[in-house]
């Protein structure tokens, strides 16, 4: 597995990687035994950095504490990363942001206790919290790497003037933005990051599976499967879409790899900062998934996945977007 510097602070991880949120939410009912089985999988192919958060657990730490057993046995040749930004203390009210000081340390110290270990080596916003000044959470953040509970600062679906702002107070090493072959938006911010010395990673590369080729109609996942509600899945863009994907389809046919392989290897080209965390519930999907570091695209590859997908997918990547600042 090549591996890949994410900022300038000495962070360093596998080309990819791997995200865990599917494990416990939002894709319909999971299987934790395969969940597990899946992450060691991955390690034993080389990747070696693991994505995790709070909010994957709706508070309860259960997306943590699978991660954090998959891996006991080897936690110390990998990279751990987790989220703090929301306020989950009573979903029966709702839940929203909560980036203040307090939670942040409430959320690190809770992380800690469910992943198994003694630092976070990322820790990110997960969320820009509009009410906290990001400087005060830069600056908590700062506290917790100076007391050696974490050890790196990133952002997630943040703009370049946060951006700017949490860096001059704590380096920030990695931004985290939904990026593939369907969702290019974060390209915008790409100078920054490289002005700065941050690096990138790529969340639903596989646009939340449809990129898999497996994409169904909305109304066939279950209830609590977000891609019900999903825009690429609406009426008129699920049908565009679905037509993207079987001319990707052929074109990864041609060079013997799987339309997934074809995907990771264009986000992996985009830039050497750039690692993908594309996630998955099976074994076979993440052996297929690792393959893809190994792909090699040529200009002409690049030059008809341009002509198929000029500017991204059809229809937005959530109902609200979230907004950059």
């Amino acid at each position: 597995m090549q591996h890949r510097a994410l900022g300038t602070q000495g962070l360093r991880v596998s080309a990819i990687g791997y995200g865990t949120m599917g494990l416990t939410m939002a894709y319909g009912p999971g299987d934790e035994t395969e969940g597990r089985a899946t992450i060691r999988r991955a390690h034993e192919l080389g990747v070696d950095f693991f994505d995790t958060a709070e909010l994957y657990g709706w508070g309860t730490g259960s997306n943590e504490r699978l991660l954090g057993e998959a891996v006991q046995d080897f936690r110390d040749e990998i990279v751990i990363a987790t989220k703090f930004g929301f306020d989950l203390a009573d979903l029966s009210q709702g839940w929203g942001l909560n980036s203040r000081p307090e939670n942040i340390r409430k959320v690190a110290d809770n992380s800690l206790r469910y992943l198994g270990t003694d630092v976070l080596d990322v820790f990110y916003q997960h969320r820009v919290d509009p009410d906290v000044p990001i400087e005060d959470v830069a600056g908590t953040v700062k506290e917790l790497i100076d007391a050696g509970k974490v050890k790196y600062f990133g952002l997630s679906e943040a703009g370049p003037e946060t951006i700017r702002k949490a860096h001059a107070v704590q380096p920030v090493s990695v931004l985290q933005t939904e990026y593939s072959l369907f969702e290019r938006d974060v390209e915008q911010l790409f100078p920054v990051l490289e002005e700065l010395g941050i690096g990138f990673v790529a969340y639903s590369p596989l646009g939340r599976g449809f990129i898999t080729g497996g994409a169904k109609p909305a109304d066939e996942y279950d209830e609590d499967d977000m891609r019900r509600n999903d825009p690429r899945w609406a009426p008129g863009n699920f049908e565009q879409n679905v037509a993207a994907v079987e001319r990707l389809g052929a074109l990864a046919r041609a060079k013997g790899i799987t339309i997934p392989q074809l995907a990771l290897a264009w986000v992996l080209r985009q830039k050497d900062y750039i690692v993908p965390i594309p996630g998955s519930r099976s074994r076979s999907r993440i052996e297929e998934n690792t393959a893809a570091a190994d792909v090699e695209l040529t200009d002409a590859d690049l030059a008809a996945i341009k002509e198929i997908l000029p500017t991204g997918g059809f229809g937005a990547r959530y109902a609200q977007v979230p907004e950059w600042v």
